[in-house]
């Protein structure tokens, strides 16, 4: 697990490549799925969740879409403090987890589609299969590009 300590500066150093570190590098961080930490440099103290909020007001901020809208905030808001407050940080992670899961599932089918659909791929494979057939006409066995060869 990568750490990265905050420092009372508000910078971020990365301790496994010694070098200081931007929000948009943590963000690659977890676009890249790789496992880090965010402590406090002086107490240890874990603030992971802070930084990844950070990021996320960010993102919210410099409109990149809005995820979150002013009512899904205000719902979550209302949340804190109440006995479902559990539950709903248990359903939202099942919820979006499975949201990704099944965008994973679409993206991999549209790929094959397109891979079947794609114009270039059906013409080389037409292409491989009239050679084929015309080799089996062939006498001596060898494809033809060896006979034209020969014959030069």
């Amino acid at each position: 697990m990568r750490i990265l300590r905050k420092y009372s500066n508000r910078r971020l150093y990365d301790t496994s490549r010694s070098c200081y570190v931007t929000l948009e590098d943590v963000k690659e961080l977890v676009l890249s799925g790789e496992a880090f930490q965010v402590q406090d440099s002086k107490t240890g103290q874990d603030l992971t969740r802070n930084i990844l909020l950070q990021i996320i007001s960010e993102q919210e901020a410099e409109g990149h879409g809005t995820l979150l809208t002013n009512q899904v905030l205000q719902q979550l808001i209302r949340f804190y403090g109440d006995p479902m407050q559990g539950m709903l940080s248990q359903y939202l992670e099942q919820s979006i987890s499975a949201f990704l899961d099944h965008q994973d599932r679409m993206r991999d089918q549209m790929k094959s589609m397109m891979g079947a659909a794609n114009p270039l791929n059906m013409m080389s494979r037409m292409a491989d299969q009239n050679m084929a057939m015309w080799n089996m006409f062939n006498p001596n066995g060898q494809p033809a590009e060896d006979e034209e060869k020969k014959s030069e």
